[in-house]
């Protein structure tokens, strides 16, 4: 509000302000300081001494040059009319008349086209103060004669606070939690969390309790969304449906269970991006880092996609409960795929780098022939890309003579036997072992142990364990159990 306090000090006030924002944020009630601002007989200051008779007035609601209008009851243009009338006439008492507008997007069309008019050609002593919690419906020609001041929603760590505050002011015993519960359910009110402190009073008695707060509130305690992210986390499926089980005790609104669900979810995600991140003080931070911890950042954006649109099928589903639980199977269902594609990695040979020989250096005799794998290693190192590493790949070393290397060619590599490909391949022969090589590639018609058949079975294996990890996955045969759920084949893929 910088711009409001450098306004009133230096004398320069715009004649129409607009104070936007959700609900019991302060709208009316910023609106109301600015009208003591302007009418305090100490004279127009960004601090009212609230003792003068003005202030005085204001706060009681009969200063006579304040006229307060809800917008939501007078409508009509006829209304708007009567109420501009008196505009050109000077205060009573004050030194501005102040005309404060509530929820002035409600006005018809006719009635803005009468205030459009006033805000044209205002009187120096008129000043309009208008609120609105959805400024969008109202026309750009108002919005354009105003200075326009949206008020931002109140923290549940702000908010949790001052109702400690105002608990302790009041004697009132209360656990922390309970606190925290109605900061959360105001939504960024601090108002509707006033409101809500006083049912919770009402409602506990002498002591606010979490307990009697959720009850009163019917809200869900959110240790039991830990617990089932945790029991998700873990891969265990009865330990999921087992806290479903304990949850419908409380016969909960399934739907706003999925939006908790997902609201955590975000929160770990912030950790794991961010993991020094102050969170809002009002939340648990231990259990966050704790699921933080149990959580890969991939499954948390899985999760969370999960259950957002979970949220919005449920209605879709047979009942309530069954559409939840299927939300968290899924989860875990997708969470076990991943897994078992985990389990099924292969480590792939790791490919020793050869000692390169520089030109000075003496090389050891190589030997008159070598076994496979040797060529494998060989081939893991030349750097060869596209299809002069296929031409290599598909060749078996028969033997390496001084600077000769002789290599045979499987059959299903003589697409790639050309010149070009062949020349490739001599070149980073002769990089690799520090001389001139010359190759020879006899192509033969059997089947030949080349690195592209071992990379073929290796896949083929690596296919197999990925299908024989998730058919004995615990979460998969629960939910074929259950819900007679099919594999298909073919939508295994194990993962590089």
């Amino acid at each position: 509000m910088r711009a409001l306090t450098n306004a009133l000090e230096s004398g320069r006030v715009h004649h129409a302000f607009l104070f936007t924002g959700t609900r019991g944020v302060g709208k009316t009630t910023i609106a109301r300081i600015l009208a003591k601002s302007l009418n305090c007989e100490t004279g127009m200051t960004a601090t009212p001494c609230g003792k003068c008779s003005a202030c005085r007035e204001i706060d009681e609601g009969r200063f006579v040059d304040l006229i307060e209008v809800d917008a939501a009851s007078r409508t009509k243009v006829d209304d708007t009319r009567e109420l501009l009338d008196n505009v050109q006439y000077a205060p009573t008492r004050g030194r501005y008349k102040v005309y404060l507008i509530d929820e002035v997007h409600m006005l018809s069309s006719h009635s803005f086209n009468a205030l459009l008019k006033t805000l044209e050609e205002p009187p120096p002593h008129v000043k309009f103060l208008l609120a609105t919690t959805d400024p969008q419906k109202l026309p750009a020609t108002v919005l354009s004669r105003c200075l326009q001041f949206n008020l931002k929603r109140f923290p549940p760590g702000m908010i949790f606070k001052r109702l400690t505050e105002i608990a302790q002011a009041e004697q009132i015993e209360f656990e922390p939690d309970a606190l925290r519960l109605v900061a959360r359910s105001a939504e960024g009110s601090m108002r509707d969390a006033l409101s809500l402190l006083d049912q919770v009073i009402a409602f506990g008695g002498t002591k606010l309790t979490a307990e009697d707060t959720r009850t009163m509130l019917g809200t869900l305690d959110r240790s039991q969304v830990f617990a089932i992210i945790e029991a998700v986390a873990s891969g265990d499926a009865r330990a999921v449906l087992d806290c479903v089980g304990q949850l419908d005790e409380r016969a909960p609104e399934y739907r706003e269970v999925l939006a908790e669900l997902a609201a955590v979810l975000q929160k770990v995600a912030l950790v794991q991006a961010v993991p020094d991140l102050q969170l809002d003080e009002a939340e648990d931070i231990e259990a966050y880092k704790r699921l933080a911890g149990a959580l890969t950042p991939e499954d948390t954006q899985l999760f969370y996609q999960i259950a957002i649109t979970g949220r919005r099928d449920l209605e879709l589903a047979p009942d309530a409960r069954g559409g939840f639980e299927m939300v968290l199977l899924r989860m875990l269902a997708f969470a076990a795929a991943d897994e078992s594609f985990a389990v099924a990695r292969v480590a792939r040979p790791v490919a020793v780098p050869a000692v390169r020989a520089t030109p000075t250096a003496p090389k050891a005799a190589p030997p008159a022939t070598a076994a496979a794998g040797d060529w494998n290693r060989i081939v893991a190192t030349l750097g060869l890309q596209g299809p002069a590493s296929q031409l290599a790949a598909h060749c078996a070393l028969i033997a390496k003579e001084g600077n000769r290397i002789r290599l045979t060619l499987d059959r299903e590599g003589e697409t790639f036997h050309r010149p070009a490909l062949e020349e490739k391949l001599v070149q980073a022969l002769s990089a690799h072992f520090g001389e001139s090589i010359r190759v020879e590639i006899a192509p033969v018609s059997e089947a030949v142990d080349t690195p592209a058949r071992q990379q073929k079975a290796a896949a083929e294996d690596r296919l197999q364990n990925a299908k024989r990890s998730i058919d004995s996955d615990p979460n998969v045969r629960a939910m074929k159990d259950i819900f007679g759920a099919t594999l298909q084949p073919d939508s295994v893929r194990p993962t590089e």
